[in-house]
């Protein structure tokens, strides 16, 4: 017991939603495997879905990794479906710090052993002010691309500039969004419609505009920055983000670095990472389909569509005749229930399989997948580059523009869908990915990333050096 409570003890905050709980979920168990006594903060919402969807007992967690709970203050909402992002964002600026230091406080009152760092989303960005009043060390992790935070960190200068917000609607629609900018570090012919899409707003007091411009200007105070990415995969990014924070560590991707340390505490496998309830049926289905045959459709947690996108969608697959797997979350479709036409049903009953979520880690690395229809949130970028995973991007809003720029022109293992998605041209870009020669080419590539992100989280890796140093040189230091 003495031995235990002589472990350093980190509070880790993952910003409240789906993509990010996982990413800081699965970074905390790195941190117990590396000796960390670990206490995980969720909103007390997240934490009644995690129970709902994974059994009461699901969060007891264990004696040095325990899961407690602080309000969001946002008003009720459906709790099946993700909340409100402008009101969480407004939640977080303006409400969380307090519960959060009254926690802090209950912490290092109670007889724990004391709080000894802070590891906290770098979307949360007042947690930097809480370490300074209790003068430990906070890492922020970022659990988005480096492209993508080096965007955001230009926000500030975007809006001194005049670049945004957009002087009315029709910025939207006349060519304005083609603009080049030639001036962010280590983003070369970057359009602004590449950037992320907060900064489309015609709002000067747009809600998550102010929050992405509080997290600009706060970040650098913190003691480092984690991003979930690796050296080689975005190299030119990582070395020009260096100079703008004390320290800029690369770590990642997150699963292939728990896969290698294995021998933790095994019971910590118990705690999984999903909101919604997983199916797992679908790995059945797919242990009867012929290798890289199968296209996997997930929008991700937040994504919406409307009505006439989820039938164009549809049929676009339907017609390539292609066998798919469709995650077709309770709350895809605006306002109501996601209803496909019966004739649909008929006509893929025989090769297409719809969910309504799944274990993606564990469908990606399927044999049987051939492609990913993604809307490019960095979680899912991730975990398709890990498992050698080509892609179709459709970016519905925030980074995953800029994800989508960089996976199609940059690392060659995507194909960019229309906004207005048509049934002809989804039919004919499943086709060319599942059959086509540019399909080939794009698998090729997603194999030669796959190899050198197991390269970068190996025992010499980039990334496993990078966490073994951030552990060293920031959580185990005296801020």
């Amino acid at each position: 017991m003495e031995e235990a409570d002589q472990k350093p003890h980190a509070i880790c905050v993952p910003a409240p939603f789906q993509s990010h709980i996982k990413a800081m979920l699965k970074f905390s168990k790195l941190l117990h495997h590396k000796g960390f006594r670990i206490t995980f903060v969720n909103t007390e919402f997240n934490h009644r879905r995690f129970l709902k969807s994974r059994g009461p007992n699901s969060m007891d967690g264990f004696p040095d990794f325990r899961f407690v709970t602080i309000p969001d203050s946002v008003p009720p909402s459906d709790p099946n479906a993700s909340q409100d992002v402008p009101s969480l964002c407004d939640a977080i600026m303006k409400n969380f710090l307090a519960p959060f230091t009254d926690l802090l406080a209950k912490l290092n009152a109670a007889n724990n052993p004391p709080v000894t760092c802070i590891v906290s989303d770098g979307f949360m960005p007042f947690t930097v002010t809480a370490a300074q009043e209790l003068g430990i060390p906070i890492a922020m992790l970022f659990t988005v691309s480096a492209c993508s935070l080096m965007s955001f960190m230009h926000f500030p200068l975007l809006r001194t500039t005049g670049f945004t917000p957009l002087k009315d609607e029709s910025y939207l629609t006349n060519g304005y969004l083609d603009t080049v900018i030639d001036w962010i570090p280590g983003m070369r012919d970057i359009r602004l419609r590449d950037l992320p899409s907060f900064l489309r707003t015609t709002d000067p007091n747009d809600v998550i505009f102010k929050f992405i411009i509080e997290t600009a200007e706060r970040a650098p105070r913190a003691s480092a920055i984690v991003i979930h990415t690796f050296d080689a995969l975005e190299q030119q990014v990582l070395d020009a983000l260096s100079p703008m924070f004390p320290r800029v560590y690369a770590a990642g991707p997150l699963q292939l670095l728990l896969n290698h340390s294995h021998n933790d505490h095994e019971s910590l496998k118990s705690i999984g990472y999903n909101l919604w309830i997983e199916e797992t049926e679908c790995l059945h289905w797919l242990n009867f389909k012929p290798p890289n045959s199968v296209l996997y459709v997930n929008f991700g947690s937040i994504t919406v569509m409307t009505p006439q996108q989820l039938i164009e969608f549809g049929w676009g697959l339907a017609n390539s005749k292609h066998p798919f797997l469709w995650i077709i979350r309770p709350d895809l479709v605006v306002g109501e229930s996601a209803v496909l036409p019966p004739e649909f049903i008929v006509e893929t009953k025989e090769r297409g399989l719809i969910a309504s979520w799944c274990p993606q880690e564990e469908v990606l690395n399927h044999p049987s997948i051939g492609g990913f229809l993604t809307h490019c949130g960095w979680n899912s970028i991730v975990e398709s580059v890990t498992a050698g995973v080509p892609m179709l991007c459709w970016p519905f809003f925030g980074d995953q523009q800029t994800n989508c720029k960089y996976t199609c022109d940059d690392w060659g293992i995507g194909m960019e869908i229309d906004n207005d998605a048509n049934r002809e041209e989804v039919e004919k870009i499943v086709r060319e990915l599942m059959e086509g020669d540019k399909g080939k080419k794009m698998k090729n590539k997603a194999l030669e990333w796959k190899n050198l992100a197991e390269e970068a989280t190996g025992t010499r890796g980039s990334s496993s050096i990078n966490l073994n140093n951030l552990v060293n040189e920031v959580l185990l230091s005296k801020a």
